[in-house]
């Protein structure tokens, strides 16, 4: 664990300490990304420490009573309307499954496989009981070579007992997602919002919180695949992850913890409040553990369990700036693992900040960490070196500033909601995959007046999730 002890020197060796934080500062306001190579040892540079700028976090510390001036309302230009940014990060589904009949977006009602039969798409519930391949594998697979006909030869586990002869083939029934599309009809969908990364949730969720995968600044390789033997910089020394090499090899690993900049460290330049609200049981979901000066430093406190105090938040008044919103297993919409209710858990979430004094100033990205193996028939419109972009994912943008009953056609990526937030509050940029993305700026109209929020129909509501009713894990490995 030679990685983790060298994390926990600089944050407690005063003098050590000093030169990383500035050093991230003068690569933040540098960075450009790309280049080197990296080592495959389970050990990470030393760790640049965040901004010695006071954050608004720290009135939110365990124990302390936060106002909801300091937490809930960062300092912004007056002529500023967004003040928090909620990214709800559900899992696993394509906008051609989950978003069946969706009027105006681009959602296929059948597909092709690989001998070029076509397919009609075939209804199966969202707590469906088969999970799919979603490795970067089940990418190429799908994707043959951009003729998007290769969905018959994902992988499957549901071997013999499949409930049709092309289970890839499937959609959400309009009823299972009724809240979903509710959303999506009122506010702003977006039909090219695609994946950064050609494969997993591991991968996934460090692209969302630092518009990357690469396990040092610098590497040419990117963490392609799911962590084996443990996850983040606290798991076993053992622990390895894959990663993939410019020639689209993947005959690399590395221990899974990493040392780069991330959108925390801007935000705590600025004394921005933030939080990573998540279970902490499924730990490919937990990008901020993986982030050695995360997962050593001060910010650990902010990866919160359970998921559901986001709505306690809410109620309290003591929402941060930027959140980021992790769901159970249950909740996930993950494929085999969930239990339906993760339409009603985001519609909760929407429901919370619409009846609170959030609402006028808030922005919320409903996303998906990848496309779970599902048939989706749009080919990622450009490729990135061995690994970007990936297939599709819905995007859902709730805010009053959302264009109404829009479908945003314009290409966006992860990097997109990152670029949104330092456009936002000018915290520069990351110089990832956060600077060639757009900012969403197609989804808002900021000259409308807001309408007043109206609830969102939902089978379970706020009171079901704030008991934890539905928190728990998932098998996830994809």
């Amino acid at each position: 664990m030679r990685a983790f002890t060298l994390a926990a020197m600089i944050r407690v060796v005063p003098a050590v300490r000093s030169f990383a934080v500035a050093w991230a500062l003068a690569w933040l306001a540098a960075c450009g990304g790309g280049g080197g190579t990296a080592a495959n040892a389970p050990s990470v540079p030393a760790a640049p420490q965040p901004s010695a700028v006071p954050s608004a976090r720290a009135s939110a510390l365990p124990g302390s009573s936060p106002s909801p001036v300091a937490s809930g309302s960062p300092p912004v230009a007056a002529a500023q309307k967004i003040q928090h940014v909620v990214i709800i990060v559900q899992e696993n589904r394509s906008p051609d499954n989950l978003f069946h009949g969706l009027p105006g977006a681009d959602i296929a009602s059948a597909g092709i496989t690989s001998n070029g039969t076509t397919v009609p798409l075939q209804p199966i519930p969202l707590a469906n009981t088969y999970d799919l391949d979603h490795s970067h594998r089940g990418f190429e697979a799908l994707y043959d070579g951009g003729k998007m006909d290769g969905a018959d030869r994902v992988g499957t586990s549901c071997g013999s007992n499949c409930p049709y002869a092309h289970p890839q083939f499937g959609y959400v029934p309009q009823s299972d997602a009724a809240p979903y599309l509710t959303l999506a009809q009122r506010y702003t969908f977006a039909d090219r919002m695609f994946q950064t990364n050609e494969g997993p949730s591991f991968p996934a969720h460090q692209y969302i919180i630092s518009g990357t995968s690469e396990p040092s600044v610098g590497s040419d390789l990117l963490v392609s695949e799911n962590t084996v033997g443990g996850t983040g910089c606290a798991a076993p020394a053992n622990a390895t992850v894959a990663e993939i090499d410019p020639s689209g090899s993947e005959n690399h690993t590395t221990y899974p913890c990493f040392e780069h900049p991330v959108l925390m460290d801007l935000l705590d330049a600025k004394g921005l409040s933030w939080r990573y609200y998540s279970t902490g049981k499924v730990g490919i979901w937990d990008a901020p553990l993986a982030i050695a000066h995360l997962h050593a430093g001060p910010d650990a406190a902010f990866d919160v369990a359970p998921e559901t105090t986001v709505l306690s938040d809410i109620a309290n008044g003591t929402l941060p700036a930027v959140s980021w919103v992790i769901p159970s297993g249950a909740e996930s919409d993950h494929a085999a693992s969930n239990n339906g209710s993760g339409p009603s858990w985001v519609a909760s979430i929407v429901d919370a900040l619409g009846a609170s004094a959030y609402w006028p100033n808030t922005a919320v990205f409903v996303t998906w960490d990848d496309w779970g193996g599902w048939y989706d028939h749009v080919a990622p419109p450009a490729t990135y070196g061995s690994y970007e972009l990936g297939f599709r994912v819905p995007l859902i943008v709730v805010s009053p500033y959302a264009k109404p009953g829009y479908v945003s056609h314009v290409t966006h990526e992860f990097g997109s909601i990152l670029h949104f937030i330092e456009a936002n509050w000018q915290l520069g940029s990351l110089g990832f995959t956060d600077a060639r993305a757009d900012d969403l700026s197609d989804c808002f109209d900021f000259t409308r007046t807001p309408a007043p929020f109206v609830a969102v129909p939902a089978r379970y509501g706020i009171a079901d999730f704030a008991s934890g009713r539905f928190s728990y894990g998932s098998s996830d490995s994809q």
